[in-house]
């Protein structure tokens, strides 16, 4: 079942200093609109300007070490990501984040009090279908020792080695399909780390100003300084919960399996920019553009191509005669020596499958119904056929012309009768019916 957008119920906030920047910062988070995502507002700059959750909006440069911003024209907001990570534990798509100040609160280093306060809000379910991300072939990247790697999957898994060689940091490996109960239990109150040598060169640099030991597990080579640990391996748990953050920068949720291996925020980055290129790459495979057609009664192979997704060598139409959408569509096939199947299919005396042709007329049936303006982002699968009667051989050289008439055309069926003839003469004939889905099916 396709699981639907969430917002929160009512308005929310949190308050405290920033683990970097230290400066007092109070965050209000509102209810927002299905279809807007997550955005940020900042209220104590001009004109209160606003930073969406998305790709184009993440902060390249290390404007501050150790932590995700986002930015748009002046507006920045750094330290984004333990929100980020519980938004996306409780599956909240939509949201509006009212802050005060250029940074988050660090609150305890962890996400744990992000997430009781946004659940106790009441998580809700809106109208709107959630949309999703997904990995459509492996990602993997690789700098200094550290590497990630994403497949694809039904959900989100994240499985990450951390190993600093360290008497307390040493190798620790943790594997979950992330959901809302495993994350409010095992991620979300894992706090920040750091080595006590790296916390006193953060503080030259003018950074860690908001940060204590309370907040951050401060590791020397006896222990954690002046704190206890939550879990035994909350080190590792803490670097997913960053991940997790990262990763829902996007906007929407990602499906995908990614392994990580003492990989951090500069390389969440990389693989985000991977992850949408490969995006990129498969949105631009097909465009529907059929309703486009409905005025035309000849469309050339060109105009056939962005009305049905087949391509090379399964592409059997080469032309459109005469076309009135959602009833009749009437095309050629030109039948030449060269076409593929002749290679093994009677080769010493070539003779056309049957079933290709009635492909043939099938795909000729799509582009009559998915012509109909009705029908637009549909995608016409082939779902049952009757009444086959094959009457003639086709052989190279001839020319099919395919006549299809829409017999019955809804919401979710369309049916179909064709014939098609060579000289007129009728080589089949059959009677086929589509079943209709969303034209996103190709992209998952």
């Amino acid at each position: 079942m396709q699981s639907k957008q969430k917002t929160i119920q009512h308005e929310t906030s949190v308050h405290g200093k920033g683990l970097h920047l230290g400066i007092d910062a109070k965050v209000i988070f509102k209810p927002a609109k299905e279809n807007s995502g997550i955005c940020f507002v900042r209220l104590d700059l001009p004109g209160k300007p606003s930073v969406k959750v998305e790709y184009k909006n993440i902060l390249r440069e290390d404007a501050l070490s150790r932590c995700t911003s986002l930015k748009n024209g002046d507006a920045i907001v750094h330290t984004v990501e333990h929100l980020m990570a519980v938004l996306y534990g409780l599956q909240i798509d939509n949201l509006v984040v009212e802050v005060d100040a250029e940074e988050l609160p660090g609150l305890d280093g962890s996400g744990q009090e992000y997430f009781r306060v946004l659940k106790k809000a009441i998580v809700v379910e809106q109208s709107a279908d959630r949309e999703f991300i997904d990995i459509k072939e492996p990602i993997c990247l690789e700098n200094n020792g550290s590497s990630l790697v994403a497949m694809p999957a039904s959900d989100l898994k994240i499985s990450y080695m951390l190993d600093y060689q360290h008497p307390v940091l040493s190798a620790q490996f943790f594997s979950r399909d992330i959901n809302e109960q495993m994350f409010e239990k095992e991620i979300a109150p894992s706090r920040t780390f750091c080595l006590e040598s790296e916390a006193q060169a953060l503080q030259s640099q003018g950074l860690g100003k908001g940060a204590n030991y309370t907040n951050t597990l401060v590791v020397t080579s006896a222990g954690v300084k002046d704190n206890k640990l939550r879990f035994p391996d909350e080190f590792v748990r803490h670097k997913v919960l960053d991940a997790v953050g990262d990763f829902y920068l996007l906007g929407k949720p990602i499906r995908g399996h990614i392994l990580g291996m003492k990989s951090g925020h500069r390389l969440n980055r990389q693989l985000l920019q991977r992850i949408v290129e490969q995006r990129e790459k498969h949105d631009a495979q097909f465009t529907p553009k059929a309703h486009e057609y409905a005025d035309k009664t000849v469309i050339d192979i060109n105009g056939i191509r962005n009305i049905l997704p087949h391509r090379y060598p399964f592409l059997f139409v080469d032309r459109v005669i005469d076309l009135q959408p959602g009833k009749r569509a009437v095309a050629i096939k030109n039948v030449t020596a060269n076409e593929y199947f002749f290679q093994g299919h009677f080769p010493d005396k070539p003779v056309m499958p049957g079933v290709l042709m009635v492909e043939a007329m099938a795909q000729v049936g799509g582009i009559a119904v998915l012509t109909d303006p009705e029908n637009k982002d549909k995608l016409a699968l082939f779902m049952a056929i009757d009444n086959v009667k094959f009457r003639k051989v086709v052989e190279p050289g001839d020319t099919l012309v395919f006549e299809v008439d829409v017999l019955r055309c809804k919401s979710r069926i369309a049916q179909v009768k064709g014939v098609a003839k060579v000289d007129d003469k009728v080589v089949v004939e059959a009677d086929l019916m589509f079943s209709f889905t969303d034209i996103s099916y190709l992209k998952g």
